[in-house]
């Protein structure tokens, strides 16, 4: 038995496609979800959309997620090792007896060998021996003192006020010598000598801008020193080059005034960018006192055309002002004729009698200042 099913009446009027849904929330579907082989099975790694729907009825636009940043990390976090800690040294006494020991024994073990010249042994006023030349234990003898001496020597090294040692051997470091008058260091490790003491430097013209947005060039002073000179050594490249980059990334993001300012704006952009440079050099044991800009103009491609409105402004200022003492004196003027009596005006010809005044101080204050 069949059914038939009685077609549905198309409405009159103009064709107008039905809405389905009347409560649209529109949501991106990640990509993955629409090439599942299995939809029942899980998603390995969950991946929430990156924009979330619009609220029912609200008309908002999807919002984005802003994405999650990591905090900023020093040279120690990274690298705990990396922390300036006082190498072991010895007193320089210790290297010079080491020294001289190896020098003596390699001089006994000549005379006991008998290759010491006659001159030497009347001079050194040594018994005469009969020698027994130059045997395996005559060389080991010599190989030892000689050892003794060259790493007693070797190791001496004379520490001075304001000035480091950051020692290495084979790629890891063994620590910092701050110690002053004369010392003995491991001559197998590798010395770098570091400048720890109060330091400024006069950068050159470097790009900046004003509260506006008006390209500037200015040269900054800035006095700094090497706090901790592991990491300033050991944990970058060259600590003054990075040191002149911190100062070029402050400079971008702190609006510089230019020079006439008002004191109170130069003292906050200089705290400005000593803040800056401070978080940004501490990391790698840079410590910063100051960083203040000592001069400042506007960028070659700018300059004619602020020069030109800083004249107008100039003039602007000028006009206002004269303008201002005029009419404070047609004003006085006017007033004292009339509170003492010598003219009755009435308002037409009070009115022409500002006029000729207003005229006539307005001349003579142009042949002043012509």
């Amino acid at each position: 038995m069949s059914t038939t099913t009685a077609p549905t009446p198309e409405p009159e009027g103009p064709s107008r496609t039905a809405r389905l849904i009347h409560n649209e929330v529109t949501t991106e579907i990640p990509v993955h979800l629409l090439f599942r082989d299995d939809p029942d099975q899980p998603d390995p790694v969950p991946l929430g959309p990156a924009v979330v729907g619009r609220r029912q009825g609200t008309g908002e636009q999807p919002r984005l997620r802003r994405p999650v940043q990591a905090p900023a990390r020093t040279v120690a976090e990274v690298d705990p090792a990396l922390v300036e800690r006082p190498a072991r040294v010895l007193p320089g006494a210790v290297g010079l007896l080491a020294g001289s020991c190896g020098v003596a024994g390699c001089v006994a073990t000549s005379w006991w060998a008998g290759a010491l010249p006659p001159l030497a042994v009347e001079a050194l006023r040594l018994p005469a021996t009969a020698g027994v030349g130059l045997g395996p234990v005559q060389w080991a003898t010599y190989v030892g003192a000689a050892a003794l001496g060259l790493f007693g020597f070797g190791g001496l090294a004379r520490g001075r006020t304001g000035r480091a040692w950051v020692l290495d051997l084979f790629g890891r470091y063994r620590g910092t010598v701050r110690r002053t008058g004369l010392l003995w260091v491991n001559p197998l490790l590798l010395r770098q000598r570091v400048d720890v003491r109060l330091r400024h430097w006069r950068s050159e013209p470097m790009p900046a801008a004003d509260g506006n947005g008006v390209a500037l060039r200015v040269v900054v002073l800035v006095v700094w020193r090497v706090r901790d000179t592991a990491r300033a050594t050991l944990g970058v490249e060259d600590h003054e080059t990075y040191l002149r980059e911190c100062v070029e990334a402050a400079l971008a993001r702190v609006p510089v005034e230019m020079p006439g300012s008002a004191r109170a704006s130069a003292d906050a952009t200089g705290e400005a960018l000593t803040r800056l440079v401070a978080a940004d050099a501490g990391a790698v044991g840079l410590e910063m006192f100051s960083v203040r800009p000592v001069r400042a103009e506007y960028a070659p491609e700018v300059a004619p055309a602020m020069h030109r409105r800083r004249i107008a402004a100039l003039d602007a200022q000028h006009r206002a002002s004269v303008l201002t003492s005029v009419v404070d004196s047609v004003e006085d003027t006017v007033t004292r004729l009339t509170m003492r009596g010598l003219v009755e005006l009435d308002d037409y010809e009070r009115k022409v009698l500002v006029k000729d005044l207003t005229v006539a101080f307005c001349a003579g204050r142009g042949e002043g200042g012509a």
